[in-house]
């Protein structure tokens, strides 16, 4: 009993041994890679284990880039020689995607374009996919561009939208500006336009007039992208803007004079108000000079300078003059009644 659950143990043992033996020496990639024409060594497999790099990765992108005849050159007059696995192996480590910068350099290679191996590890390491950018050196690439509004000179707000046809500009890919930056400098450049015409008339007559005027400015310099054209694709009329600023400014000068007229009412209801205020003043000093009539007359007759028939003249006089003023008034008052019952009458 004893002997035969040593044996399966061995057996296990033995079974493990034998998968752990296979995960640090991939002897079926080993094999592979020598009947593709990859040399690699076995141990260098197993060292790739204990770096922790996947074999399967370099291994087999170094089968694809064999099988396409790609080959690279360190300078321009040096001669082209296979990819090495310790170029692969330290991309790998530095955080780069192996497949797909061999692919990129395999596109590259059959377009006839320009890219070495130093620049798509770089481009990959940068972030960007470098075998994207290939296809789109390749196949040029349409940017659509949102609605940009911009107003003429005759105050007509136009709203366009363009197409930006644009290839991958390998040498600038790193460092370079992204798609973002050509939709803001082609939007500049349209808002520029419009607003430099004289007319919205002239616009919608000659839209190309517009792709011109934006291509004439340069704007793929310093982006990793090549402008090949720029197409008005729709050109609409928005609103007056001019008319509408006009309104506005009338509105803004009518509640200006309005604010004016109220002051200058204020001013002269104010004015009134210290008319009114100096009218009771005057009235005032009247009544204070009259209380000093009797004390006048008073002191006049203790100093003998009054007598009592001057003072009885000076009554007989005021009560005359208030006759007078009496019959004066009720004759105006009859002449009125009078005249207006003869009217009446008539």
């Amino acid at each position: 009993m004893g002997s035969s659950v040593m044996l399966i143990l061995l057996v296990v043992g033995g079974i493990i041994l034998f998968f752990i033996f296979l995960y640090f020496v991939p002897v079926n990639l080993w094999i592979t890679a020598i009947f593709s024409g990859v040399r690699v060594g076995l141990l260098e497999l197993v060292f790739m284990r204990i770096r922790k790099v996947p074999p399967s990765i370099v291994v087999n992108s170094l089968i694809t880039a064999t099988k396409a005849g790609l080959t690279i050159q360190e300078t321009a007059d040096s001669p082209p020689r296979p990819l090495k696995t310790q170029e692969l192996e330290t991309h790998y480590l530095a955080g780069g995607n192996v497949p797909q910068v061999i692919k990129a350099l395999i596109s590259a290679d059959k377009a006839n374009i320009s890219l070495t191996f130093k620049q798509a590890t770089a481009i990959d390491l940068a972030g960007r996919d470098v075998f994207e950018a290939v296809q789109i050196s390749v196949n040029p690439k349409v940017i659509n561009t949102p609605s940009v509004a911009a107003v003429a000179a005759d105050g007509i707000q136009l709203v366009a939208k363009a197409r930006v046809t644009v290839r991958a500009n390998i040498q600038q890919l790193v460092g370079g500006a992204g798609e973002d930056t050509i939709l803001a400098r082609v939007g500049e450049g349209i808002v520029t336009s419009i607003g430099s015409a004289a007319t919205h008339k002239e616009v919608l007559e000659n839209p190309d007039k517009i792709s011109k005027l934006v291509l004439q400015r340069g704007l793929d310099a310093g982006t990793a992208f090549e402008i090949l054209s720029i197409d008005i694709a729709d050109v609409d009329v928005g609103a007056n803007i001019g008319a509408k600023l006009q309104t506005d400014q009338a509105s803004a000068d009518l509640k200006v004079a309005e604010a004016k007229a109220e002051e200058r009412r204020a001013m002269a209801v104010a004015e009134e108000q210290e008319m009114v205020a100096k009218a009771q003043e005057a009235r005032a000093k009247v009544i204070l000079a009259e209380a000093e009539v009797p004390k006048a007359l008073a002191e006049a007759f203790r100093s003998g300078n009054l007598g009592v028939m001057d003072y009885y003249k000076f009554q007989n006089i005021e009560a005359d003059t208030d006759m007078r003023s009496s019959i004066a008034g009720s004759g105006k008052k009859k002449g009125g009644g009078s005249k207006g019952s003869s009217s009446k009458k008539d």
